[in-house]
């Protein structure tokens, strides 16, 4: 009779056998400029760089992970991954959080956030993936849903470089095609075009639509209680990085001083960074990016502190992720719509009557396309399959 593994051992078919990682460049339709953009702060962004991750079990079981980085990045995260990979080879791939500890610490050297531990992420997301894979369920029934659909809002039509008569009607069609809310970016060098614009988008849709607002950090302090108060009358459901990511006291006097709320949080790279966000409430509305602080394991933590501060939760980009992470969460969440990942899954999130549906498929739900086969431009792989 075989004897069962010694406690702390893991079973032979759990152990992590091989890991495939890519470097894949998915090329965008029109080149997207936001604030940052008109006031020469970046250039215009014409390709985000993702970093797959797929993780097997020496008894055959996979998972799926992905991170990505926008303008820069993305070759330094790949490269950074590539380094720490071996770390997993042989590991118990239940115990997710020791092995992101594990992987922080292998390359500690360059920090615990940032580059380092977006790279991470797409390890932690895989293993996740792996572990609702192996027990038939979706990402959000293992974390334990608190609803199967979240609220959802479109981002990709509302950017700057779009003129105001195609943005009504990418408004219209979003709309239409059953997404719950609008938002649209602001932040121009003349503010009065921002009030305009908002203007028209609330006369053509009417106040029946959420609307929302974001400034890409792109005001100082006087220009962002100004917009603000200008804002105020347009019954928005909140407004979006005004100031600087890292300036919480500010943000924290406007979300005092202003009905409308305050957004942010998109643009900090770890839990302790957060926390800090969270601590100065600096935000009425949290907006996590789990790839940008390192995975799932960092943002269940973000949403923890989220919760106990009594926050909306309302997670950046990435919604073939945020919808389970959203339907997690203990109070009603926004997820943003950005169809620009499409092309790299051969699954379709379900969205009607304003919200998305969390999809039943077990895991994140999602395989890689052949197009994101094509797009990768670097591999790398570690250990052997099962």
């Amino acid at each position: 009779m075989s004897s069962a593994p010694a406690a702390g051992t893991p079973a032979v078919d759990d152990r992590i056998a091989h890991i495939a990682l890519s470097s894949c460049y998915l090329p965008l339709a029109n080149p997207i400029s936001d604030a940052k953009v008109l006031t020469g702060r970046q250039k215009p962004m014409t390709e985000i760089a993702m970093l797959f991750a797929e993780i097997e079990t020496a008894g055959g079981h996979r998972g799926l992970g992905f991170t990505y980085s926008k303008r820069a990045g993305g070759p330094g995260q790949f490269a950074h991954a590539r380094e720490v990979a071996p770390a997993l080879i042989g590991e118990d791939a239940n115990d997710i959080a020791r092995l992101w500890t594990k992987l922080c610490w292998a390359g500690a050297s360059v920090g615990r956030s940032g580059l380092s531990a977006q790279a991470i992420g797409a390890f932690d997301v895989a293993l996740y993936d792996l572990k609702a894979r192996r027990a038939g369920l979706s990402l959000a029934k293992l974390l334990g849903a608190h609803r199967d659909s979240v609220a959802c809002y479109n981002t990709s039509g509302g950017f700057l470089h779009t003129p105001l008569e195609q943005l009504l009607v990418n408004a219209e069609k979003s709309v239409a095609r059953g997404i719950g809310g609008i938002k649209l970016k602001v932040g121009q060098p003349d503010r009065a075009k921002d009030i305009e614009r908002v203007s028209a988008v609330r006369r053509h849709l009417g106040e029946g639509v959420a609307l929302m607002v974001d400034a890409n950090q792109q005001w100082d302090r006087p220009t962002a209680q100004r917009m603000c108060r200008r804002f105020e009358d347009f019954n928005l459901v909140w407004i979006e990085e005004p100031l600087d990511a890292y300036d919480h006291e500010g943000h924290a006097a406007l979300a005092q001083a202003f009905d409308t709320p305050i957004a942010t949080g998109e643009m900090l790279t770890s839990a302790m960074e957060h926390g800090d966000l969270i601590r100065h409430r600096a935000a009425d509305v949290l907006m996590p990016d789990a790839p940008r602080v390192g995975g799932i394991t960092p943002f269940l933590k973000i949403a923890a502190q989220a919760e106990a501060a009594g926050l909306m939760l309302a997670p950046h980009f990435a919604m073939e992720l945020h919808v389970h992470l959203g339907a997690a969460y203990p109070t009603e969440t926004w997820v943003e719509h950005f169809d620009w990942l499409e092309p790299l899954f051969n699954e379709r999130l379900d969205i009607s009557n304003g919200r998305m549906r969390v999809p039943t498929r077990p895991g994140l739900g999602v395989s890689l396309s052949e197009q994101a086969r094509a797009w990768t431009r670097e591999r790398a792989e570690f250990g052997q399959r099962a």
